[in-house]
């Protein structure tokens, strides 16, 4: 399907999505797009090392430092003197290169592409994941994120999938990390070792209560909001990348949408670098969601988080957990398909080929899609979309 040729039918099968003003792109390049520079950072320092020509090198913690210097004869400078040993003790500047952030991933020249995973629970399962991840990872995204179970329960499973992600094709990474079953000090153990293996992301989350239970409860100890949990990190770890999640239909245990964004705030000025929103499909509510966003002070990028509909029985299941409405058309023309799996597929694709265009329109910071493990979906829709990067 040719998006341009179709979309002013889909237009008319799917009133829901409002037409925006266009906006003028950038042509698409061919070339490829360059991985984000580092941040850098300066740092002062104490070296002690013989008289001499000198090459330096120090590995601390997985970041390079490197300093060159001449020193002529045995003269004092300003900044350096000769002990006893005939050593030079110089303080100098020292750059330390910091891993890229999720922030990084936006701004005025940026458009942010993202994806996200979850641990599969077999081998097999994990095989096919890093399958469907090398077919991803030719649309170049900003980053790569996995989910984290409910109390933990599949943590290394989830450090597995993004230092896999990480090895194989050299992306940055973020865990998901939740406030469910865990004391301070287990969330920061487990952000060390996350740590140590390269990942400098995280998507900080409340969590749901377990399976059974219909109230979150912290453990003794333990955190009860989201934005506790990004302060804690922001202390701990003021180097890592934050993003949190936004909730455009208002979260199921708020009293209001006003309330929901109060939270929000707390969470982006505890620390977040950026909010992802929770799937949703009638893209009016994105828009009025940003909007409450932008009156409430919140400067940080709004990302839409989107999930391409390829079965149409597993997409309302996920939707009523979360809140999300489906709008009628969307589902009478997935009811059509009732039984026909690559009915329903398309219907899904092109729903979403659709809905990523409108918020393109719209001057969005982003995409995260959820992929489900999957590809193919993705494929058709970023195959025929251009994204303004």
């Amino acid at each position: 399907m040719e998006f341009g040729e179709n979309s002013q039918r889909i237009r008319r099968s799917y009133p829901e999505l409002p037409r925006r003003a266009s906006r003028s792109r950038k042509p698409r390049s061919n070339l490829k797009k360059p991985r984000l520079p580092p941040a850098v950072t300066t740092e002062s320092a104490t070296l002690h090392f013989p008289l001499g020509l000198l090459r330096y090198s120090l590995l601390i913690g997985g970041l390079v430092r490197r300093v060159e210097t001449v020193l002529a004869g045995s003269q004092q400078g300003d900044c350096a003197e000769i002990d006893s040993r005939n050593n030079i003790n110089v303080e100098i500047n020292v750059e330390r290169q910091l891993p890229m952030t999720l922030a990084q991933a936006y701004g005025p020249d940026k458009f942010g592409l993202s994806f996200e995973l979850f641990p599969p629970k077999t081998e097999k399962g994990m095989s096919a994941l890093f399958r469907h991840v090398s077919r991803l990872a030719k649309f170049q995204p900003d980053y790569i994120t996995c989910t984290y179970g409910a109390g933990g329960s599949t943590q290394d499973r989830t450090l597995e999938v993004i230092a896999g992600v990480l090895e194989r094709h050299n992306l940055p990474v973020a865990t998901h990390l939740t406030c469910v079953g865990r004391t301070p000090d287990e969330l920061k153990d487990y952000l060390s070792r996350a740590e140590k293996l390269g990942i400098h992301n995280v998507v900080a989350l409340r969590g749901d209560p377990p399976k059974g239970e219909t109230e979150f409860r912290p453990v003794e100890g333990g955190f009860s909001y989201a934005n506790e949990l990004v302060a804690f990190i922001r202390s701990e770890f003021a180097d890592m990348g934050i993003a949190v999640g936004g909730y455009p239909e208002t979260h199921q245990e708020a009293p209001n949408a006003e309330a929901d964004i109060e939270n929000l705030k707390r969470k982006v000025d505890a620390g977040a670098d950026l909010v992802v929103t929770q799937l949703f499909y009638d893209n009016r509510e994105f828009f009025d969601f940003r909007e409450r966003c932008q009156v409430a002070g919140i400067k940080v990028p709004i990302v839409p988080g989107l999930l391409p509909v390829t079965n149409g029985a597993q997409v309302q299941r996920i939707a009523s957990l979360c809140g999300a409405k489906l709008p009628d058309q969307f589902v009478s023309d997935l009811q059509k398909h009732e039984g026909d799996v690559s009915g329903q597929f398309e219907v899904g694709v092109e729903y979403a080929t659709k809905q990523t265009a409108d918020l393109i329109e719209a001057g969005i910071a982003g995409i995260h899609y959820y992929v489900l493990n999957k590809s193919e979906a993705i494929e058709r829709v970023l195959g025929v979309v251009s994204l303004p990067r």
